[in-house]
Order: C-alpha cells, then sequence, then structure tokens
C-alpha cells in the first residue's frame, strides 16, 4: 500500500480574511507544524481546481457565478461572518478540488488514507449561499463526485467540526447514497443539527444528527464514535469514508465550548481508521474549522499520525456513556441492528 496522502494548495494563502477568525495563520500553522514533523511520512500533493462541472454537482452556475463576480469587484462581506477577497475564489477551488483529487487518488486503490487541507472551509456552504465563513463545499462536492462520477452507492461523512455542518446536511439530507453522521455542540451556530432530523424522503435515517452539550470532552466523543458511528459504518459498509475533520470542538478554541484534546482527536482517528482498515475501505479527511492556532495545528498532526497507523485492531476499550446510549436507542427506528 502506498503511502499515506497529503493535499494543499499555495492558494490557500490568498484567501484574506483580514482580522478574522478564519485566517491566513491557520493554514500557515499548521504547515509549518507538519514540516517540523517531516510531514508524518505522507507524500505531499498539490491541490488541482476543481473541474467546473464536478463544482456545478453541488453549487448551480449562478452562485458560482456570483463568487466569481463579488470577488472581481473587490470582495467584501458576504454576510456578517463570510469574508470575500480576490484570492479567495481561486482558494475555494483549489480546496474543493484537493477533496475530489483525495476522493480519485483513494479510489484507484493506492494510498488507503488521506488528508486535504485548504481553507476556506466548506461545510456550511449550502448549494445556493455562502456562511459561517465557508464559500464552496469541498467535502460534499467529493461525496457527490463519488456518487455521480464514480457510481458509488455507499458514501459515508462523519463531520466532528464543532459546529453542525448544516450544508452538508442539507445537500444530502433526501438521498440514501450518503450518511451523513455529526457530532457538533447545541446550542451553537448555525443553530442546525438536533437529533430529530434524520433527513427526509428516501434519506430518512440517512442523517444522524448528535448533539452535544458545551463542555463535552473526550470520553463522551469517543463513546460516540465507537458506540454509534463503528456500528453504523459496519452495518451500512460504506465504499468510501469522509471527515469533515474540524478542531474547533478543542479545550482551547475560542469560538466553542467543548473540551476535545490533541490526544481525544488522534482517538478519533483512531477509531475510524481501525473501522474502516478492518472494513477495506479508504478513508479521506477534509480541514474545516479549528481557531487557537497551535491546538489547530498540534490536532491536525495528531490526527494524521493516528490516521497513518492505521491498522485492523481490535478496538480499544471504550464504555458506552449515556448520550451514545440514547442515540443508539433513538436510532434503532431506521437501523435496527444497532
Amino acid at each position: 500500500m502506498s503511502a499515506p496522502l497529503f493535499f494543499s494548495h499555495p492558494s490557500s494563502l490568498e484567501h484574506d480574511t483580514g482580522s478574522h477568525p478564519e485566517a491566513i495563520a491557520r493554514i500557515a500553522a499548521v504547515l509549518a507544524e507538519l514540516e517540523e514533523r517531516g510531514w508524518l511520512g505522507y507524500e505531499r500533493v498539490e491541490s488541482p481546481a476543481v473541474a467546473r462541472d464536478v463544482l456545478e454537482l453541488v453549487h448551480p452556475p449562478r452562485y458560482i457565478e456570483s463568487i466569481e463576480r463579488f470577488g472581481r469587484e473587490g470582495g467584501g462581506h458576504l454576510d456578517a461572518d463570510t469574508v470575500v477577497s480576490s484570492g479567495s475564489l481561486r482558494a475555494a477551488l483549489h480546496a474543493c478540488g484537493g477533496a475530489v483529487e483525495m476522493v480519485s487518488r483513494l479510489l484507484d486503490g493506492g494510498a488507503a488514507v488521506a488528508f486535504s487541507a485548504h481553507r476556506p472551509p466548506g461545510h456550511h456552504a449550502l448549494p445556493e449561499r455562502a456562511m459561517g465563513f465557508c464559500l464552496f463545499n469541498s467535502v460534499a462536492v467529493a461525496a457527490a463526485f463519488a456518487v455521480r462520477a464514480l457510481g458509488l452507492q455507499r458514501v459515508l461523512i462523519l463531520d466532528w467540526d464543532v459546529h453542525h455542518g448544516n450544508g452538508t446536511n442539507d445537500v444530502f439530507a433526501g438521498s440514501d447514497e450518503v450518511l451523513f453522521v455529526s457530532i457538533h455542540q447545541s446550542p451553537l451556530y448555525p443553530g442546525t443539527g438536533p437529533a430529530s432530523d434524520v433527513g427526509s424522503g428516501a434519506g430518512r435515517g440517512y442523517t444522524v444528527n448528535l448533539p452535544v452539550p458545551p463542555g463535552t470532552g473526550d470520553d463522551v466523543y469517543l463513546s460516540l464514535l465507537r458506540h454509534v458511528v463503528e456500528p453504523l459504518a459496519r452495518i451500512w459498509q460504506p465504499q468510501l469514508v469522509l471527515v469533515s475533520a474540524g478542531f474547533d470542538a478543542h479545550r482551547a478554541d475560542p469560538l466553542a465550548s467543548c473540551a476535545v484534546t490533541e490526544e481525544g482527536f488522534a482517538g478519533m482517528a483512531t477509531l475510524v481508521g481501525d473501522a474502516c482498515a478492518s472494513l477495506g475501505v479508504p478513508l479521506g479527511c477534509v480541514l474545516e474549522g479549528g481557531y487557537h492556532l497551535g491546538a489547530l495545528a498540534r490536532s491536525v498532526a495528531a490526527t494524521m499520525t493516528a490516521l497513518a497507523e492505521q491498522r485492523a485492531s481490535t478496538a480499544p476499550d471504550v464504555p458506552i456513556l449515556p448520550l451514545a446510549q440514547a442515540a443508539r436507542e433513538r436510532l434503532t427506528r431506521y437501523w435496527p441492528d444497532l
């Protein structure tokens, strides 16, 4: 098996948001940390820009054109949170392109694991609306590409960013080809993702929202991974697993109130990675949030280290805590074998 892959592009440094939490310093901190650690054995790949027809699998032409036009005219605030500069479009196109190229490489059968690290993040972006620092929904575009261009029938997206991935949730709400699982703090921006949101139509039961209260730490996250996410994967047998890997659930993050540590993120990556290895399924991570520079950089490195050690091992002993038990009971309506 080939070395794990790391996707990035210099255009992430061109998305100039000024004095903003989602700043150039985020990606600079991640790259500096990884360089200091010798890239952790990952093969570095420069991400291409996404093809227009692939981007249009999620975002209609009129929306893409509006982002192009806004940047060309000097940019500014699309809303109170989301900034566009002259370099933002290029950065966002390469962010999507990195996620799509990652999926292509993983499904070619070479590397089993990959990490795509770009900005802006993507999981809040709706098909026709930028929000929450996000312009295009990279993980959604990558999953749509896997299903509609490559013919996959079962893609699992795990979103562990502290904020609910409302954009990804909504893109696939009616689909039974993408199982979307989100662990997120509630209450918190964007105010979506209640446990009662389980998708619609053919996709009912394929949206799994796992809200957690402020203060939630490693123990609960690991319990949800071990006793909810992992069993769902074993039942559903996905052909590809993607992680919306935000690191703003870290206890040091200034934009939320969870208490996950670097060791917690490494443990989560181990659980997901080992499940994928035992199922023979490729695993790709797409960087989302994380706004304390040191915590972000260390957590990305811890996650990538754990993923590189992916093995089909016996899962560590993680107790089933009340939130995980309640989720299992709630989900048996849709997943009776859980």
